[in-house]
C-alpha cells in the first residue's frame, strides 16, 4: 500500500496549470425577488457593451450573492435571467484594470406577470451545492426534512456516515467538529447525539460540510467541520411558526414546538421553545472468542429500550446601536430526562458444557441533564471598505446526574445449580463550566487582499464523580476499587492571521497560521494522581485557486489540526456495562494530529472531484483487551501510531427535467491503521465506496416527493472492520393555505437493512457484532407559519468554540 500511497500524493500534486495575470478587481452584488427575499440561483452575465456577447459570468448563490472575476478592460452591463422571473440588465459600467472592482449592491428581479398567469412555477433548488471551499446541503423545504432530526440530515449528507457507535465520520475519517450557526457545540459524542436527535429538522436552513478549514476556524477537527444554519428571522413586525409532529419506531414518540421572531426599530428578538419525546430502540447480537482457550465463547443478545423527553428553550436579540454597530445576547436551556432500559441474555462456554452458564442481566438508568449557555456578542463596521470588527464572550454549564442499577441473574445450564444474583448500584455527577472569549478583525488591503486577525481564550472546568455500589442485604456498601473522583482543568489560548488575495484572473490565495497554547490538569482525587500537560502548537494552512476557465476551477488546500482527548476519556473511571464487559478511562491519552492535503476540481459550478490525502499521529481509537485469566474483556481509548486516509468524492447533480432533480455523491476511500505494540506491528487497511442519490421530484397539486438511497461498503475504523449496508427513504410534503399550513409524511429504513456488521480480533480475543438502531420509522409532520410585517435585511455573525463538544466524553 505504500505505493498506493504516494501514486495518491502524486495525483493531488499533478492537476492543473496555469499563466499568472494582472489584478482587475470582483464583480459583486446581491439577488432578491420583488418581496425583499433572497433569490438564489439565479443566473449572472457580463455582457459586452459593443456587441451584447457573454465575456463571463455565474450563477448566484443560494443567498443570492454572486462575486465573478472582472474581465479585461472594456465596457460592460450585467443580465440576470431567472425561471418565473422578468430578466434584469443593469446600466453600462466599465472596467478600467485599475480599480477595485464595483458592488452592485441589491438588484431586485421582477416575477413575470404574464407567466405566472399561465403557468405555475415551482423552481427546484438543487440539494448540493458545490463552492470553492465546501459543499452546501440544502435542508430547508425538503420532503424528508419534515418530522425527522438534525442528526438523521446530518447522516445522509455527502461523505458522512456513522459508525457502531453512533460517532460522526467525514470521507472515512474521524474526528468532525460539528457547528451550530458558526459555533462550536459545547457536548459530548454522546451528548451531540442526543443534541442532533433532539432538534427538529424543520428548524434548519443547510449544511455546510468544510473537508479543509482555514487558520480562522479552530484547529480542533482533524477530519473537518460540519456546520448547521438555522434559519434566520427575516421579516419586520412579528412571524414563527409552529410545528407537531408523531413518529413510531417500534415506540411511538412525538414533537412539538414553536419559534417566534419579533422586529421592531432597533430590536430584532427571537424565541422558540421545542418539546419532544424522542424513542430510541435497538437490537444487539454479539459473540467473542477468548485466547487461551479455542473453546471459550460469549454469546450476548441486548435489546435497548430509550425514552428521553427533550424540552429547550432559546432566546436571543440585537440592538443596533446604530447603521455600524449591533449588539446581543443569546441564552438558550435545554433539559434532558432520560430512561434507558438494556436487557441482556448472554451464555458463558468453555467447551464442557458442565461448565456452562446463562446470565440475566438488567440495566436501567435515569439521567437527568441540563445545559445552559450565554452569548454576549459584538459586531462592528468600521468603514465603507469592509473593516469590520467583532467579538463573542460565552459561558456555558453543564450538570448531568446518572443513576443506574444492574442487575445480573445467572444459572448455571450444566448442573441444573440454583439461580444466584447479584445488584450493583451507580452514580455519576458531572459538572463543567466553560468560559471562552474571542474577537475577530478583518480589513482589506491594497486593491485585492484582506487580512484577518483573531485572538481566543477559553477555560474549562470539569468535576466528575463516580461512586459504585454493591446492595448486601437490601443495603447500599460503597465500591472503593470501582469509585472515583476526577477533576480536569484546562486553558486553551489561540491566535490566527489569515491573508488572502487574487492574482490576475485565474489564481487567487488565502494563507494562514494558528498558534494554540494548551495547558491541562488532571487530578484524580480518590487515587491521589495528578497529570499535567503544556503545549504551543502551530497550524498552518494554504489555499490556491485555479480559474481555469469560466465552467472549470482547480482548489488546492493543505492544512494541519489537531483531535484533543475527549474530557470523559481522561478519567482514570471503570464504567461497567456488563458482567464481562468494562470501559475504562486514560489519563495518559495524548493529543491527535493530522495534516490534511485536497485537490478539489469543479466543472461548470456544479460538479465537484475532491481527491484528499491525510496522515494523523497519534490516532484515537478504541483497543480492546482480555482481562488476564478472566472472559472479562475491557475496551479504552488509545492512541495508534499511524493512520492514514486518502479519498475521492463525486459530487454529481443531474436534473432529469424542470420538476425532476437528482443529487449524486460517491466516495472512494482508503483507511490504514498501524500500531507497534509489545514487539508486533498491527495493522488495518480496507477500501471502501459508499454512494448515495437523492430524487427531488415535484408532483401534480404541489406535492413535493423525496427519495434517498443509500450504500454504505465496507470500511476500516481503527483495528474494527465495518460490514456493509444500504437504505432507503422516502417522504412527500404538500402545503396548504397559500403555504402558511405544511404537512409531510415520511419512512425512512423502508426495508429494514440499515444494519451495523462488524468484527475485529486483537491478541486472539475476536468481537463480531451486528447492530439494528430503530431505523425503520414513520413520521407525519404538520407545521403552520404566520407573518405580520416586511422583510429586513438582519446582521449576520459566527461564533466559533469547541470546548463544549469534547465536555464529559462520547460513546
Amino acid at each position: 500500500m505504500k505505493s498506493v500511497q504516494l501514486l495518491m500524493i502524486l495525483l493531488l500534486l499533478s492537476f492543473g496549470t496555469g499563466a499568472f495575470a494582472q489584478g482587475k478587481g470582483t464583480l459583486s452584488g446581491t439577488v432578491n425577488d420583488g418581496k425583499g427575499q433572497p433569490l438564489g440561483f439565479v443566473n449572472v452575465a457580463v455582457l459586452k457593451a459593443a456587441d451584447n456577447t457573454i465575456a463571463t459570468g455565474t450563477i448566484a448563490d443560494m443567498e443570492g450573492n454572486f462575486t465573478i472575476a472582472a474581465p479585461a478592460a472594456g465596457k460592460y452591463r450585467l443580465k440576470l435571467t431567472f425561471l418565473g422571473y422578468q430578466a434584469l440588465e443593469t446600466a453600462l459600467f466599465e472596467v478600467t484594470g485599475e480599480g477595485p472592482g464595483k458592488n452592485f449592491g441589491t438588484l431586485i428581479l421582477a416575477e413575470d406577470a404574464q407567466v405566472l398567469k399561465e403557468v405555475t412555477v415551482q423552481a427546484m433548488r438543487p440539494t448540493v451545492v458545490a463552492e470553492a471551499d465546501k459543499m452546501v446541503v440544502s435542508v430547508e423545504g425538503t420532503a424528508l426534512a419534515g418530522g425527522s432530526t438534525a442528526y438523521e440530515v446530518l447522516t445522509k449528507s455527502p461523505g458522512v456516515w456513522v459508525d457502531q457507535d453512533g460517532s460522526i465520520k467525514l470521507n472515512g475519517k474521524a474526528g468532525v467538529q460539528v457547528m451550530l450557526n458558526g459555533k462550536p457545540t459545547y457536548l459530548s459524542a454522546k451528548e451531540l447525539q442526543n443534541m442532533l436527535q433532539s432538534m427538529p429538522a424543520e428548524n434548519i436552513k443547510n449544511l455546510e460540510i468544510i473537508s479543509n478549514p482555514s487558520a480562522k476556524y479552530e484547529a480542533e477537527g482533524t477530519s473537518g467541520i460540519l456546520n448547521i444554519n438555522l434559519k434566520k428571522n427575516e421579516t419586520k413586525g412579528m412571524s414563527g411558526n409552529a410545528y407537531a409532529g408523531y413518529q413510531h419506531n417500534e415506540m411511538p414518540g412525538f414533537t412539538a414546538g414553536a419559534n417566534l421572531n419579533h422586529k421592531q426599530g432597533k430590536w430584532n428578538s427571537v424565541a422558540s421553545l421545542d418539546l419532544a419525546e424522542r424513542t430510541f430502540y435497538r437490537t444487539n447480537n454479539m459473540q467473542r472468542t477468548y485466547s487461551g482457550n479455542a473453546g471459550q465463547s460469549l454469546e450476548q443478545e441486548a435489546l435497548e429500550r430509550n425514552r428521553r423527553f427533550v424540552p429547550a428553550l432559546r432566546l436571543g436579540t440585537d440592538y443596533e446601536l446604530n447603521s455600524k454597530h449591533s449588539i446581543g445576547l443569546m441564552a438558550t436551556a435545554a433539559n434532558y430526562r432520560t430512561h434507558d432500559n438494556i436487557r441482556t441474555s448472554a451464555w458463558l462456554r468453555d467447551g464442557n458444557p458442565q461448565h456452562d452458564l446463562y446470565i440475566d442481566a438488567l440495566n436501567k438508568s435515569e439521567t437527568k441533564y441540563n445545559n445552559n449557555t450565554l452569548n454576549l456578542h459584538y459586531l462592528g463596521k468600521l468603514d465603507t471598505m469592509g473593516t469590520t470588527l467583532s467579538a463573542d464572550v460565552d459561558f456555558v454549564t453543564l450538570i448531568s446526574e446518572d443513576m443506574s442499577m444492574f442487575r445480573n441473574t445467572y444459572d448455571s445450564l450444566g448442573n441444573n445449580a440454583p439461580l444466584f444474583s447479584d445488584l450493583l448500584l451507580a452514580e455519576n455527577p458531572a459538572y463543567y463550566t466553560i468560559y471562552s472569549g474571542k474577537t475577530d478583525f478583518s480589513r482589506r488591503l491594497g486593491k485585492t487582499g484582506k487580512l484577518e486577525l483573531g485572538a481566543k481564550g477559553s477555560y474549562v472546568k470539569s468535576d466528575n464523580e463516580l461512586r459504585f455500589y454493591e446492595s448486601v442485604d437490601g443495603q447500599k456498601q460503597q465500591d472503593n476499587s470501582r469509585s472515583n473522583h476526577f477533576i480536569y482543568e484546562e486553558n486553551i489560548y489561540a491566535a490566527y492571521a489569515n491573508y488572502s488575495t487574487t492574482f490576475g484572473k485565474k489564481w487567487s490565495l488565502q494563507a494562514g497560521l494558528r498558534a494554540e497554547q494548551t495547558n491541562t490538569k488532571g487530578n484524580s482525587k480518590t487515587l491521589d494522581q495528578t497529570t499535567k500537560r503544556s503545549y504551543l502548537e502551530l497550524f498552518p494552512s494554504l489555499f490556491v485557486q485555479q480559474h481555469v476557465s469560466e465552467n472549470y476551477q482547480i482548489s488546492y488546500s493543505f492544512s494541519r489540526r489537531i483531535n484533543r482527548p475527549r474530557y470523559e476519556n481522561l478519567n482514570p473511571f471503570v464504567f461497567y456495562i456488563d458482567p464481562y464487559s468494562l470501559v475504562i478511562g486514560n489519563p495518559q491519552l495524548k493529543p491527535q494530529y493530522t495534516n490534511a492535503f485536497s485537490v478539489t476540481q469543479t466543472l461548470k459550478q456544479n460538479y465537484m472531484l475532491v481527491l484528499g490525502y491525510a496522515k494523523s499521529k497519534d490516532f484515537v481509537t478504541e483497543i480492546h483487551n482480555q482481562v488476564p485469566g478472566e472472559q472479562v474483556v475491557t475496551f479504552q481509548q488509545q492512541n495508534v501510531d499511524d493512520a492514514a486516509n486518502m479519498h475521492a468524492t463525486l459530487v454529481a447533480p443531474v436534473r432529469l427535467s424542470s420538476n425532476w432533480q437528482m443529487s449524486n455523491t460517491a466516495t472512494i476511500a482508503y483507511q490504514s491503521f498501524a500500531q507497534k505494540a509489545a514487539d508486533q506491528l498491527r495493522e488495518n487497511e480496507q477500501v471502501s465506496f459508499s454512494a448515495q442519490t437523492t430524487q427531488n421530484v415535484q408532483l401534480p397539486k404541489d406535492i413535493k416527493m423525496e427519495v434517498n438511497a443509500a450504500y454504505q461498503g465496507p470500511t476500516a475504523y481503527g483495528f474494527y472492520n465495518i460490514k456493509s449496508s444500504w437504505w432507503l427513504d422516502a417522504g412527500v410534503k404538500r402545503s396548504f393555505l397559500q403555504d402558511k399550513l405544511e404537512v409531510s409524511l415520511a419512512m425512512t429504513d423502508i426495508f429494514r437493512t440499515r444494519r451495523l456488521k462488524g468484527d475485529t480480533m486483537l491478541n486472539g480475543n475476536g468481537i463480531t457484532s451486528q447492530q439494528y438502531q430503530g431505523t425503520q420509522s414513520f413520521r407525519i409532520n404538520l407545521r403552520y407559519r404566520f407573518s405580520k410585517g416586511s422583510k429586513f435585511e438582519a446582521n449576520g455573525r459566527a461564533n466559533k468554540l469547541e470546548e463544549m463538544e469534547r465536555a464529559a466524553g462520547g460513546k
